[in-house]
């Protein structure tokens, strides 16, 4: 399947949406690439590519074709987070911009969430500087590959906007002190240090990044979808949850991932020593 922009959305508030901002790319594998595709703006996450985001990931997450997703971004910068030009337009309204700034930030956060939620696999591709609500969307993305030279960064402080909403992924990823360390100083982190303090899972040439994520991609894109989501669903989930709780609504998805076919497949499959033949139920 070809690049292809994602169908059009014209929400209010949106105007002059140009459907080529975020480009959908399916291959035979089930694996779905999207794109950010606006590089002149470094890939800035508008309020029209919120909105083009939003609507791929509902797309994917009920697309049974789809069985694992790829974000990437056209260009030298894989975000530089919420557009500050579009934002600061919005202080022009009575109330300084509180509505606006509100609804920006709550769409925002449904993105955010909506890739946590989402029971396809996504795996960010980093090819450059990802930084404050860039950064937040890697880190809400379930696995991240980058190349050697990019950096992440939560700079919010170096303009007076302590990076709130990024903090939430970011520490929810990577150690309290190196999460507060990022948000403090703003400094930026090289893609080694990324992947020391696990923001990211791999690290890559540029020449080999593509291949590097697809490798994984495939790999995840090879199991049962079913077990997948499960999988998941149940990680996040425990994951907000005390251990007596979390083993009890373990124990539970187990029980109940043991009665489903796939897993009987798989199970007799691997006494058999033979392939399983995934139903994806």
């Amino acid at each position: 399947m070809p690049n292809t922009p994602v169908p059009d959305i014209r929400l209010p508030g949106v105007n002059n949406v140009d459907t080529d901002i975020l480009l959908s790319d399916k291959d035979d594998n089930g694996i779905l690439r999207l794109t950010l595709n606006t590089p002149k703006s470094r890939n800035a996450l508008s309020e029209a590519m919120l909105e083009h985001l939003g609507t791929a990931l509902t797309q994917a997450a009920t697309d049974k074709t789809v069985r694992v997703i790829i974000l990437a971004a056209n260009g030298p910068v894989f975000c530089a987070g919420h557009d500050l030009k579009e934002m600061t337009a919005g202080r022009a309204e009575t109330d300084r911009g509180k509505a606006y700034f509100t609804r920006i930030m709550a769409l925002c956060s449904r993105v955010m969430q909506s890739i946590v939620t989402c029971p396809k696999p996504v795996i960010a591709e980093v090819t450059g500087i990802a930084t404050a609500a860039g950064c937040q969307l890697v880190a809400s993305c379930d696995l991240a590959v980058a190349t050697e030279t990019a950096q992440f960064s939560t700079p919010g402080v170096h303009i007076g906007l302590f990076c709130s909403t990024p903090m939430v992924a970011l520490s929810r990823n990577v150690a309290n002190k190196h999460a507060m360390e990022m948000l403090l100083t703003g400094d930026m982190v090289s893609a080694a240090r990324a992947a020391e303090i696990g923001l990211i899972n791999r690290v890559a040439t540029v020449e080999t990044l593509h291949e590097t994520t697809m490798e994984l991609a495939l790999k995840i894109a090879s199991k049962s979808s079913m077990t997948l989501a499960t999988g998941k669903r149940a990680f996040y989930q425990q994951r907000e949850m005390d251990l007596p709780q979390a083993y009890d609504y373990a124990s539970a998805i187990m029980v109940e991932n043991m009665l489903a076919h796939d897993a009987e497949e798989g199970i007799c499959a691997f006494i058999e020593k033979r392939q399983p033949e995934w139903r994806d139920e």
